[in-house]
């Protein structure tokens, strides 16, 4: 059962990115995109009441599908109900630690905390010293150090633990099970990716930080798309068609302008990350 991140790289060397011919057009309208957001922000509300709780916790990355998601929150429930936390590690951006407070403080004015995380990952790999050169399983743990701190954060203060995770990240296992994927709920699940970069767009947050160059910053240089080999319109676009479309794989790589190859690794990152889509398996009951 493979725990990384992505099946297409593992070496950590840079690939060449697959782009499509004639990517499927995903743009959603205004009339949409207002629906979209009246559904998530409607979510989020049903979710917080559900659980009683009393406040958001949440992580901000300064990546996309973090102030998207921050956003429609703070709507749905107000900036004193939000509490977000900034995890840097040695791997991260400065600049994207710096979106991520800038998203915190100046556009939605909630509370924050900054910890550092490479004491706790540091602890482990001194723990297990055999993991320390392997840069998946270091990566892989820098993301549950994260949902460990959500969750310490959340269980102190009767918080619910929203998540950022989008459609097209989740059908292909592009997420650390256990690690992102450890939350509450995932307001904008039902986004591919280039919708989330729209919606984003809609409710007011900046253009530089809509159109950012998109990295789970599992180590060093890292960005989704080299990782993946392929671009997110050409992902959406195989997605939409394929694996939640009708469309062969025939008819999906002519439809686009790809090879049948492409469509079939696509297929196959969907059928190996199941495992992190669903709850743990156990025996059927004897009785």
């Amino acid at each position: 059962m493979n725990e990384s991140q992505l099946i297409f790289m593992s070496t950590g060397t840079t690939k060449e990115v697959v782009r499509a011919d004639e990517p499927l057009d995903l743009t959603l309208s205004t009339e949409e995109l207002d629906a979209h957001r009246e559904h998530i922000t409607d979510f989020i509300a049903a979710q917080f009441d559900a659980a009683d709780a009393d406040r958001v916790v949440m992580g901000l990355s300064g990546g996309i599908d973090s102030t998207l998601t921050s956003h429609l929150v703070v709507e749905a429930l107000g900036a004193e109900n939000v509490h977000a936390l900034v995890m840097p590690s040695e791997v991260n951006r400065e600049a994207n630690m710096s979106d991520a407070e800038r998203v915190a403080s100046e556009l939605l004015d909630v509370t924050y905390d900054v910890v550092a995380i490479n004491p706790i990952v540091d602890a482990f790999l001194d723990a297990y010293p055999p993991a320390a050169d392997d840069r998946m399983a270091a990566g892989n743990l820098r993301v549950r150090v994260r949902a460990v701190l959500n969750y310490l954060v959340a269980n102190h203060e009767d918080g619910l633990v929203v998540g950022t995770g989008n459609r097209s990240e989740a059908l292909v296992g592009y997420f650390t099970k256990y690690g992102d994927g450890a939350v509450d709920c995932h307001p904008i699940a039902n986004l591919y990716k280039g919708q989330v970069r729209q919606l984003a767009r809609h409710v007011g947050v900046p253009d530089d930080l809509a159109a950012k160059t998109a990295s789970a910053e599992m180590w060093v240089g890292q960005t989704d798309e080299e990782e993946l080999g392929i671009d997110y319109d050409t992902l959406d676009s195989v997605l939409a068609l394929h694996v939640d479309g009708p469309l062969s794989a025939s008819a999906t790589a002519s439809e686009i302008g790809v090879s049948e190859d492409l469509i079939a690794q696509v297929r196959g990152l969907y059928e190996a990350s199941a495992h992190k889509r669903a709850a743990p398996p156990g025996p059927d009951p004897l009785y």
